[in-house]
């Protein structure tokens, strides 16, 4: 089984065919490795990762959706989510891993697990891919030295 903890960005990784016509980039992969694949972590930025993962329990504990295909490699894939200190939430096959691809109103949100759910439900392939496609000009709004919460809080106003 792997992990896969990245995102498709097209301006970086370059055009993917399969992906370009319309296969989630999620289902491409294990075709790719010829391995099970589940999706994780992919949609909290690497600080959220470091400094905002806490003990099971808390309220406002940071939910992680994870995606696969193979329901023991996903409850695997849970356990780890939640030792590393955030609420796992199933949010379905790999197909449905779409949801919190960039820029969506699910990827790095630091959403709650009472909140995840709907911005997982409000995610639209063409206006996130719009306003992924506009992620440099609002990096670039926030200035020089922008904080975790300024780019937390960008992602979360682009689906206002």
């Amino acid at each position: 089984m792997v992990i896969d903890t990245s995102n498709c960005y097209p301006h970086l990784s370059g055009r993917i065919e399969a992906v370009e016509d319309g296969v989630v980039e999620s289902v491409y992969t294990p075709e790719l490795l010829g391995r099970p694949v589940v999706k994780a972590w992919n949609a909290a930025l690497a600080e959220t990762q470091r400094t905002k993962g806490v003990p099971a329990g808390p309220p406002g504990r940071i939910a992680i959706p994870v995606a696969g295909d193979s329901g023991e490699a996903k409850r695997v894939a849970m356990r780890l989510v939640d030792d590393t200190g955030f609420d796992p939430y199933d949010a379905g096959a790999l197909a449905d891993s779409w949801r919190w691809q960039p820029m969506g109103p699910a990827y790095c949100t630091e959403l709650t697990l009472e909140e995840l759910p709907a911005a997982l439900a409000a995610a639209d392939r063409v206006k996130d891919a719009a306003v992924r496609d506009s992620m440099a000009e609002r990096f670039a709004a926030l200035g020089a030295d922008p904080t975790l919460e300024d780019a937390v809080e960008m992602n979360r106003a682009a689906h206002r």
